[in-house]
């Protein structure tokens, strides 16, 4: 059994991290408020008829945050998900158990090109078509008779010439609504997407509202979000698998509550203290610099240190510093997690945005003391005579934790260096590695939608075959393996 308490992890064999990254959800997001706590603990002692609670949430969030309404989901991207299945299906219920089946209903979701992200994969999985929009001059002439919703990512871009302004207007005369994303985002009351035009605006419960890790809220236009409540969970729609409970709503109620009493700029200059405190005492070492860098943005608005040194005198990458941190006791965490990509060569960055208070000085000890005595590290043979040229098609089997796939890679070599072009099952994207002795690696990245899919291949050359593992990032490792293509008499 689990024990509860400071030890809860340990006792089950899993090393906490001390969190220099912010409220990334890999990592557990961000720590619950202590109002937050306790109406999660009061809501689990009584039972509520969940509609109702719902409605008389929503009308709380209006009254707290000026929007028309609100609603609570289980995360920013089950309010993507479920204002999309809304203005697909509406509340109609036999179109809401056809979804994700969209068709003769309106199913493309306009973005522009700077909104694609990984996270749209919570629209497209209602059914949606994403229909990605270059440039300004051609957003008026995408819509179409089955447009159902514009997509826009807040960011710096949002407030270009193709920023939620002029986006909005248009969608307005057309009478398609607008969704924000806004899920990293300071809260602003009254709400400054909303202010700008867009119907809905999205935020993240576990970031920084600092409200229960697995719920999100949507704000804006009353008939929409009663829709996306009527799409979601306890309802027997598309998005019953997405269930927010009693606890996590009255949860993220009382972190709004709380937002408006909050002095958000006084917990943003504490952290930056405690980055300032770290960067002090890693600046001391000699070949090291510190800078921290201030950000105005309303996304992931934290000051980030960046920590230099001069690796003819520190002979460690950013990657190496990493994960020695990593591995240390106690473990700290400066990512990425999911280790595919290396951190540049010579520095690594830090976030204080979730860092308790005392952890800098561990940190920053550690630090000092990593880059003032650094320690060996193995490194790759970069020398070596490459056993064999690999220019050429080759084969590739793939072997993944369930399931294969067979993809093609096509090399071309000069000395060691591999360059080429990697093809997946429907994708295909660059590649890039060598060849030292009979060891191999390579690199690639394949636009797929909204996000980038990574692979990095290392192994070995027997002869016209190559073997090893590829890590998939936050996908995992798999094992491949790959032969040299033979082609027919007859090729063209």
């Amino acid at each position: 059994m689990a024990a509860a308490g400071p030890g809860t992890y340990e006792s089950i064999g899993i090393r906490p991290v001390i969190n220099c990254r912010g409220t990334l959800t890999i990592i557990g997001g961000s720590q619950m408020l202590p109002e937050v706590r306790k109406a999660m603990d009061e809501a689990s002692r009584h039972f509520v008829q969940i509609d109702e609670l719902m409605d008389a949430v929503g009308q709380r969030l209006a009254a707290i945050t000026g929007a028309e309404y609100g609603i609570v989901t289980a995360g920013c991207a089950a309010a993507l998900a479920h204002v999309t299945a809304a203005c697909i299906a509406g509340s109609a219920p036999e179109r809401m158990q056809r979804l994700p089946d969209t068709s003769g209903m309106k199913n493309e979701v306009l973005a522009p090109g700077y909104s694609r992200n990984e996270y749209d994969h919570a629209i497209r999985m209602t059914g949606a078509k994403i229909v990605e929009v270059a440039d300004k001059d051609r957003f008026a002439a995408a819509f179409t008779s089955r447009t159902a919703m514009v997509m826009v990512l807040a960011g710096p871009q949002d407030s270009g010439a193709f920023g939620l302004p002029f986006i909005a207007a248009i969608a307005k005369q057309k009478g398609i609504p607008v969704i924000v994303d806004a899920a990293a985002e300071d809260m602003t009351i009254p709400n400054i997407h909303l202010q700008r035009g867009a119907d809905i605006v999205c935020y993240s419960g576990g970031k920084v509202l600092r409200g229960p890790q697995c719920a999100g809220l949507a704000l804006g236009r009353k008939d929409l979000l009663e829709a996306a409540w009527i799409n979601s969970a306890p309802h027997h729609t598309f998005g019953r698998a997405m269930k927010i409970g009693r606890e996590e709503i009255m949860g993220m109620l009382a972190a709004v509550e709380v937002w408006k009493t909050r002095d958000i700029q006084a917990e943003y200059d504490a952290k930056r203290q405690m980055l300032r405190r770290i960067a002090e005492r890693v600046g001391s070492v000699a070949g090291v610099k510190a800078d921290i860098r201030d950000t105005k943005e309303l996304s992931n608005h934290a000051a980030r240190l960046t920590v230099r040194w001069e690796t003819a005198r520190i002979p460690l990458t950013g990657t190496d510093v990493a994960m020695l941190l990593y591995e240390g006791s106690p473990r700290i965490d400066v990512g990425p997690s999911n280790r595919s990509q290396d951190f540049p060569a010579d520095s690594i960055s830090i976030s204080g945005h979730m860092m308790n208070p005392g952890e800098e000085k561990i940190v920053g000890d550690r630090l000092a003391s990593l880059l003032s005595s650094p320690p060996k590290r193995p490194q790759p043979d970069t020398t070596s005579e490459p056993a064999a040229n690999l220019s050429g098609r080759w084969d590739v089997h793939i072997d993944f934790v369930h399931g294969s796939a067979d993809h093609v890679v096509l090399f071309e070599q000069k000395g060691s260096q591999l360059d080429g072009t990697h093809f997946g099952e429907h994708v295909e994207g660059n590649l890039r590695g060598s060849v030292n002795g009979t060891g191999v690696g390579f690199r690639s990245a394949q636009r797929f939608e909204g996000t980038s899919l990574r692979y990095k291949f290392e192994g070995t050359v027997q002869g016209d075959q190559l073997a090893g593992t590829v890590n998939l990032g936050e996908y995992g490792l798999a094992r491949w393996k790959a032969v040299r293509h033979k082609y027919g008499d007859n090729r063209g």
